[in-house]
């Protein structure tokens, strides 16, 4: 029971989610003999090599991460999706608790622990967290960098400015502290993307796909408005000059009550005088050229004098 520890290891153990590590223990004034009465008693647990839970009852997910890292030693942080769930960056956690060690260092992943080694571990620390993890631009550099696909790079990017978790400034000065990066590129146009109001994948998309490869005129990002009943909120995309609202809805289910949001916001942008088009990942992801050929037509019946290009040879915007 922790009540039986020293004050040290009291201390310790509850900052550490009731977890300690043996070296702890010895440095608390514990001998082997009472760690392993306390271990055959049932008072303890091991969950790691060498790494003990001091209560009874499942470990909480606070027991779990402080087990990681103290089963990876000294200069351990939390990263990668680890660090993206305490931050925020992400809404739920994954099955793997993610962990760095300064690069010198060799570790043996505990069970349930993904490890990643840095020669940029101590700089990547974000400095007085609890438990230790990376900082918020490190983790969407860390995240990036491992992504299989744009997409997930996209959404790590623009999630981040979404949820105010960073800016342009600071997450251009990691990048710049990196001399190995994937998708180095795709990353600086996301990110002036994302800092220009772009909140999410299929926003991006829109952006890149639809309207400018198609040479539609640029439209307002995240448009503030105001409903009739006095309720503010945004519109993904406003056309100003020619009263059309784009909203893009990147569900792959709707809720009966998000269906009633979704035309309360298309009421209120009639109820304006606007007339709103909707799309999701299908029309945005894979017909970006007919979704472009619709906007356009839309535009064109609203004033627009201009006319959409083609993508690329083979795309039929604009022909006939």
């Amino acid at each position: 029971m922790v009540s039986e520890l020293s004050y040290t290891l009291r201390y310790l153990a509850g900052r550490q989610g009731g977890v300690v590590s043996r070296s702890q223990a010895l440095k608390a004034g514990m001998s082997d003999g009472m760690i392993r009465f306390r271990i055959s008693s049932g008072r303890w647990r091991s969950i790691h090599t060498g790494v003990y839970v001091t209560f009874t009852g499942a470990p909480g997910r606070s027991a779990q991460l402080w087990a990681a890292l103290l089963s990876a030693g000294p200069g351990a942080m939390l990263s990668h999706e680890t660090a993206a769930e305490l931050q925020g960056l992400t809404d739920k956690p994954a099955e793997q608790i993610h962990v760095t060690v300064p690069f010198q260092r060799r570790v043996t992943a505990a069970a349930g622990v993904s490890l990643h080694r840095s020669r940029r571990a101590a700089d990547a620390l974000l400095g007085d967290s609890d438990p230790p993890r990376t900082r918020v631009e490190e983790t969407v550099l860390d995240l990036a960098h491992a992504a299989a696909n744009f997409d997930d790079v996209c959404g790590w990017v623009t999630r981040a400015f979404a949820r105010d978790l960073t800016d342009e400034e600071r997450l251009r000065k990691a990048m710049r502290q990196r001399t190995r990066l994937r998708w180095r590129a795709e990353l600086r146009e996301l990110i002036d993307a994302a800092a220009g109001g772009n909140h999410s994948v299929l926003e991006f998309r829109y952006e890149r796909d639809v309207e400018r490869a198609h040479g539609l005129p640029e439209s307002v990002r995240q448009a503030p408005f105001v409903g009739p009943d006095g309720r503010r909120g945004r519109r993904d995309r406003l056309y100003r000059k020619y009263g059309v609202v784009v909203e893009l809805d990147g569900r792959l289910a709707h809720p009966n009550e998000s269906q009633w949001k979704d035309k309360a916001r298309d009421n209120a942008a009639a109820a304006d005088g606007q007339q709103s088009l909707r799309y999701g990942w299908e029309q945005v992801r894979w017909k970006p050229c007919a979704t472009a050929a619709e906007v356009a037509r839309v535009l064109q019946r609203h004033g627009w004098q201009g006319r959409p290009r083609p993508c690329s040879p083979g795309c039929p915007v604009g022909r006939g």
